[in-house]
């Protein structure tokens, strides 16, 4: 069996599965269990392995995982998808799953698992002590951890020649008749919208956001669609006059060397959204040691490794995400140049939590 077969378990990373996919995918789950046990791709309870399930699918993490295995002698099979099909994975082996360490880019996705009981306790002091408290789970009576390992800011970009700076200042500004038609967002279904919708729920009320949702859908220019880079297009085209964005889809156009992209950046300004209140969304990359890992100390290696300066930097510099370990040194200029910001310092566990009133809210005011 392949260990890394990202493309077979998921129609498009990121995505929701077809029907079709659905099908392929259980049947994937299901050899998993069955193969798990003797093939020599996911290994069970082997010395020097660790099974990892990544939602990652960053080529800039090769050479994050192999800096790992020279370091440790540990070989890491992977096997790469979209959260929510992990998720599905995972429910489907049950018991005999052969992952050690499940990896997710969001921190709604990794509340899902984690209430959902998929993680075990992690007693490491190295983690405890790198990585913040804001930034990590929290007990849930159930002793199910996880750690951020990464973090990325979801910013406002404006179009410079349509758009007044001084009418995009804060996440409410994008509900005010001053932006009337100017809009662009992907579909608020999508975990990083949950993410921040749920956050500005657990700042200003249920009901105030609710109000600021109808706000933002009487805006839009367009039909929600598209990924962050694609807002990020529609506003330097003139489609639309603003939009949301996380900071690492951003920083990948300023880094491009492509003539189209060097155009598009010149036509857009950024801002750092609330930081006269209580600061700019900051969302995760994060990890935790499987509930039914069969190599659990090679998991709680990884995960540590994670969070060591030298892996800090990899994340940093490869995907343009900022370090989770204040002592990590990164060499992004690209990054580095949007410069220092207040972030939003709510738990992202409570960012997660908050993921059932984001969704009730976009059900109402039509959202999609």
């Amino acid at each position: 069996m392949n260990p890394r077969i990202s493309s077979a378990t998921a129609d498009t990373p990121g995505k929701p599965l077809t029907r079709a996919g659905k099908t392929c995918f259980r049947l994937l789950a299901a050899s998993a269990i069955v193969l798990g046990l003797t093939s020599p791709g996911l290994s069970i309870a082997q010395d020097k392995v660790l099974n990892l399930y990544s939602a990652r699918h960053y080529q800039t993490d090769e050479a994050l995982y192999a800096n790992f295995t020279k370091l440790t002698g540990i070989k890491i099979n992977r096997i790469e998808a979209g959260d929510e099909p992990l998720l599905e994975r995972l429910r489907a082996e049950g018991r005999t799953s052969p992952a050690d360490v499940l990896l997710l880019v969001d921190a709604a996705r990794l509340w899902r698992a984690q209430i959902d009981g998929m993680f075990q306790p992690v007693q490491s002091a190295v983690l405890k002590s790198r990585i913040p408290e804001t930034l990590r789970s929290r007990d849930d009576g159930k002793g199910s951890e996880w750690f951020g390992i990464s973090t990325r800011a979801r910013v406002l970009v404006y179009n410079k020649a349509t758009v007044n700076p001084q009418d995009v200042q804060t996440y409410e500004d994008l509900a005010k008749p001053a932006l009337k038609g100017k809009v662009c967002t992907r579909s608020a279904a999508h975990p990083y919208m949950l993410s921040l919708i749920g956050a500005l729920s657990e700042h200003l009320g249920e009901a105030a956001t609710e109000q600021w949702a109808k706000g933002v859908v009487s805006n839009f220019a367009r039909t929600p669609r598209g990924g962050d880079t694609d807002q990020i297009r529609a506003v330097a085209s003139g489609e639309c006059g603003v939009a949301l964005t996380n900071t690492y889809y951003l920083v990948r156009l300023m880094r491009s060397t492509k003539p189209e992209d060097k155009e598009a950046m010149s036509k857009l300004a950024v801002v750092w959204p609330n930081q006269k209140s209580f600061g700019t969304h900051v969302n995760v990359s994060g990890a935790g040691v499987l509930k039914n890992a069969p190599n659990r100390d090679s998991a709680v290696k990884f995960i540590e490794y994670l969070a060591s300066d030298e892996a800090q930097a990899y994340l940093a510099d490869g995907n343009n995400e900022w370090p989770v370990v204040k002592s990590a040194k990164i060499k992004n200029p690209e990054l580095e140049s949007l410069g220092p910001f207040k972030a939003d310092t709510l738990a992202v566990t409570a960012v997660g939590k908050s993921q059932i009133a984001a969704a009730k809210i976009i059900d109402r005011v039509g959202w999609r």
